[in-house]
């Protein structure tokens, strides 16, 4: 755990890409089968921990981003609250810088409500290990658990079974369009590919994968089919979880720049080089 003051922590928040979505299956209770390889980037939120004398969970915003007063970092405090049976337990300040845009596709959320159950479990001395923080946050959402393993990883069942993957790490162009992409939508949507047979690491070495969630996003949202268009123009982009944000693989920080700079000024846009170990903390 970084610094030595044990009433702080100050911990990044990084962001994920799926570097493919496989729809290969639904279940009977409703949730569809995946297979994806997460892999982060070194574009994070960072997230300051205070303990404090007054009780409760208190969320700083140091960002023009407008969310929910109950979001998941308060979520991720709540629930290690209730379910451990904590009687007053310290209050804590949480003041949160976000550059990861909400709604993107990009784990935000997700990683900071996983960066809070790392950071509570230290300054609340609560000795839980990750598979046990893993099974936590399960509850707060599907993206939440790989942020607590920290690794890079191929990832099975509803995303949540992992087996370390150690893919290249490379330079991308990532564009996030303006528009809330509803993932709820998209997976009930009736053209989705729900049956995609499960591929070999060698296929996928190969360029074998795509995103099943691309095509009907794409029908559904122009703005996701313009980011794409734009993209695809200097090489082969791909639409990132379940969207909004897309994403293209470059040869260089250079060339990821490049392009970046050649996009519309509406557009949204970061250069960012992917990461397989954030475990830091």
């Amino acid at each position: 755990m970084p610094g030595n003051n044990p009433d702080s922590l100050v911990l990044q928040s990084h962001a994920k890409i799926n570097l493919f979505l496989h729809v290969t299956g639904k279940r009977d209770d409703g949730c569809h089968e995946l297979e994806t390889v997460f892999q982060f980037l070194d574009y994070r939120d960072l997230l300051r921990f205070e303990l404090t004398g007054e009780p409760g969970i208190v969320r700083i915003d140091d960002h023009p981003y407008l969310l929910p007063q109950s979001d998941l970092i308060i979520r991720s405090a709540e629930l290690l609250t209730s379910t451990l049976g904590l009687k007053n337990p310290a209050g804590v300040k949480v003041t949160l810088t976000k550059v990861i845009p909400p709604g993107s596709g990009m784990g935000g959320g997700s990683s900071n409500a996983a960066t809070t159950l790392l950071a509570l479990n230290s300054l609340w001395n609560l000795h839980l290990t990750r598979p046990e923080l893993q099974s936590l946050a399960k509850q707060l959402g599907a993206d939440v658990p790989v942020f607590i393993y920290g690794h890079s990883c191929w990832a099975t069942g509803i995303g949540d079974e992992f087996e370390r993957f150690d893919p290249e790490q490379h330079w991308y162009c990532i564009c996030v369009p303006e528009v809330f992409a509803s993932t709820e939508v998209v997976f009930r949507h009736p053209d989705l590919c729900r049956n995609h047979p499960p591929v070999s690491k060698l296929e996928f070495r190969q360029g074998k994968v795509c995103n099943d969630l691309e095509a009907v996003s794409r029908s559904l949202y122009p703005e996701i089919e313009e980011a794409l268009e734009l993209l695809n123009q200097y090489g082969q982009a791909r639409m990132n979880g379940s969207g909004a944000s897309v994403f293209l693989q470059c040869e260089s920080e250079v060339i990821a720049r490049q392009i970046r700079d050649k996009m519309p000024n509406h557009l949204h846009c970061i250069v960012a080089r992917s990461l397989n170990d954030i475990r830091d903390y």
